[in-house]
């Protein structure tokens, strides 16, 4: 197991350093100033080439590369063009925003799916599981902004139950929190639900029609036991991949959704540092969305070695 686990962080390693070469050759190819550009009417060519030499940007490319990395290996991932404050500092902040957010809506997500997948396919071509193929295709194929807007038109505007927009931190008021947070989180976590369920119908599916089933049922164990017990467990492999894709993917930053309900996430902090062209803050935004995408990667395979055993010795 240990073997394993050092594996994949080596795997980790090198695909992270990987993004942060790709991310810092691409930003290569954006064409204009970015210092230039940050400093708008405040121009000065002091105050110009004072900002290029504190950000590198006088060094060859090669030597701006090589010292990115290695800042970024102390935890310096440089310093925002337009507030001047640590990029680590600016990222960090925003990320209680997106865990919240992103906890919430898979938390929503998986606890619809899981009742509504098993049981389509446990009523695999009745009236039920019409109805939750309906609800899944709706979910799948209705943009995340449009239910975002009819949410607040109807949840905020018409009952005024819930706040349209904004933040409040978990620890500053829980209750506040939870009506800011409900809203988008219900909105991303209906598409992830949508997913999910489609995946567990057939994964459920696909277990119902082993043979340890059909001898689970002739030894006279009871539906429900033989659905939870033995069903559920090997079903859960491949739906595990799918959550981690969605728990990844929510984690990265719903850009969409964070601008339209101004959720001040990562999402939103990469869109406005491209809007702002605000180099350092975006790479650092990059960089913590690839961290988190390894890091749930890294996760789903120690759950795949702990659901079997034998994934460990491939």
């Amino acid at each position: 197991m240990a073997r394993f686990v050092v594996r994949r962080l080596l795997q980790s390693g090198i695909v992270l350093l990987g993004v942060t070469l790709v991310v810092f050759l691409l930003l290569q190819l954006v064409p204009g100033d970015p210092v230039r550009v940050a400093l708008g009417t405040r121009f000065d060519p002091q105050t110009y080439e004072a900002l290029r030499a504190r950000a590198g940007l006088d060094q060859p490319l090669l030597q701006q590369y090589l010292s990115y990395v290695g800042r970024a290996l102390t935890g310096d991932l440089g310093v925002s063009f337009r507030s001047g404050q640590p990029v680590t500092t600016i990222v960090l902040d925003r990320l209680p925003a997106t865990l919240s957010l992103a906890g919430t809506a898979i938390l929503l997500a998986v606890l619809l799916a899981v009742p509504l997948g098993v049981l389509a396919a446990v009523r695999s071509g009745t009236a039920v599981d019409h109805a939750v193929r309906v609800f899944s295709q709706f979910g799948v194929s209705v943009p995340d902004f449009w239910m975002g807007i009819m949410g607040i038109l109807l949840f905020a505007g018409v009952l005024g139950w819930l706040p349209p927009s904004g933040y409040v931190g978990l620890t500053e008021d829980p209750a506040r929190w939870a009506s800011h947070v409900l809203l988008p989180a219900a909105t991303v976590g209906l598409v992830s639900a949508s997913i999910l369920t489609r995946f567990i119908r057939s994964a459920v599916l696909e277990a119902l029609a082993e043979d340890y089933v059909r001898t689970a049922e002739a030894k006279g164990l009871r539906p429900r036991v033989v659905v939870l017990r033995h069903v559920l467990r090997n079903a859960l492999i491949p739906v595990v991949t799918v959550v981690a894709v969605q728990v990844a993917s929510l984690l990265g930053g719903v850009i969409v959704i964070e601008v339209l309900f101004a959720w001040p996430g990562v999402g939103r902090l990469t869109y406005d540092a491209v809007q702002a062209r605000d180099y350092p803050v975006l790479q650092g935004a990059i960089l913590l969305v690839a961290a988190l995408f390894l890091l749930v990667n890294l996760l789903v395979d120690l759950l795949y070695a702990r659901l079997d055993p034998r994934i460990t010795a491939r």
